[in-house]
């Protein structure tokens, strides 16, 4: 009996960008091959984001470049998500505060909406999305318009970081934090790892059987599992072993890929093998507070037993010594 694949039968497939599919300016190893293979079974292909401060044709473009064909309706940015919020408590035509760049204000726009200039202008809500140019006055002209404290706020997302060409740098989360701090209350979430943007998605793709696969556990899978969609994560992006082991419950994955030829490839099963656990022929277990590999096996497959290890014992990973060639098996992948 042939073993069941990771997107067993969705008729969607949706993916995260930075990290799944491409890594800054470059494409991902195997993922245009990948997701034409998907295609190639009947699946739809969308992609969701948390980025605003790009619009989706600009996201589509650059898919496109990278041997991804895509088109704008492809794509599902959080600031379409945080629009549909506004639309849900707002009437047509009323007045938003935008803070944030192009790919937030366009969908604002074109949502019906009137961009208001300045907290002076009595906006009805603030948006507000991460952009490279936005600065302290932006962030003050967030903070005077939501001193009304019945005046609506909506954040295209709260990561608190985001991958650029040069390295990590600070995501949209701190800038939320930076006017949470003046006016003493949230907002609320479009973005993952909340649920509007994957709702977004499944209403625009017609998806009944979605599947997601994401580089984050805090975002991505965090935020799949509170959609109550399977999920895998993609050890191509930001978080690898250790941050796996470290996972609470509602962050876990349903699978752990190397790459997104994982999809297709049958995923396998794992088994109890007395005191320990075993994925392929790779086998680990939990003695004590010592965290011990078995047998090797293929390294994904051993990522795939030692978390599984981890999980059901009941231990938290703090308080296990994990093994540093355990933590290091990222760069073993093929």
């Amino acid at each position: 009996m042939a073993r069941s694949t990771p997107l067993g039968d969705a008729d969607t497939l949706l993916l995260d960008l930075d990290g799944v599919v491409y890594r800054g300016s470059g494409a991902v190893a195997h993922a245009a091959a990948s997701l034409e293979a998907v295609r190639a079974r009947g699946v739809r292909v969308g992609y969701i984001t948390n980025n605003a401060s790009r619009t989706a044709a600009t996201v589509a473009e650059q898919l496109t470049s990278l041997g991804m064909a895509a088109e704008a309706d492809d794509v599902v940015t959080s600031p379409q998500a945080a629009v549909r919020l506004l639309a849900d408590r707002l009437p047509a035509g009323a007045r938003v505060l935008v803070i944030g760049g192009i790919g937030l204000r366009s969908v604002v726009e074109e949502a019906g909406f009137v961009v208001a200039a300045s907290a002076d202008d009595a906006p009805d809500a603030v948006v507000q999305g991460f952009a490279p140019e936005l600065g302290w006055k932006d962030l003050a002209e967030a903070s005077f318009a939501l001193a009304d404290p019945d005046r609506l706020w909506v954040a295209t997302n709260t990561d608190w970081t985001i991958p650029v060409d040069r390295g990590i740098a600070p995501g949209n989360g701190t800038l939320v934090s930076a006017v949470h701090a003046a006016v003493g209350r949230l907002p609320i979430v479009a973005g993952k790892p909340e649920t509007p943007l994957f709702e977004t998605a499944v209403e625009r793709f017609g998806a009944r059987r979605a599947f997601f696969v994401g580089d984050r556990l805090d975002t991505d899978v965090k935020g799949a599992n509170a959609a109550g969609m399977p999920s895998a994560l993609v050890l191509t992006g930001i978080d690898g072993p250790k941050e796996l082991l470290a996972a609470p419950p509602d962050s876990r994955p349903g699978f752990v890929l190397a790459d997104l030829r994982g999809l297709l490839e049958p995923y396998p099963e794992v088994k109890r093998r007395g005191d320990g656990v075993q994925v392929g022929k790779a086998i680990a277990r939990i003695r004590g507070v010592e965290l011990e590999v078995v047998r090797e096996g293929e390294p994904i497959d051993l990522i795939r037993a030692v978390a599984a290890a981890v999980w059901s014992s009941g231990v938290g990973v703090y308080a296990l010594r994990i093994p540093e060639a355990v933590l290091r098996l990222r760069a073993s992948l093929r």
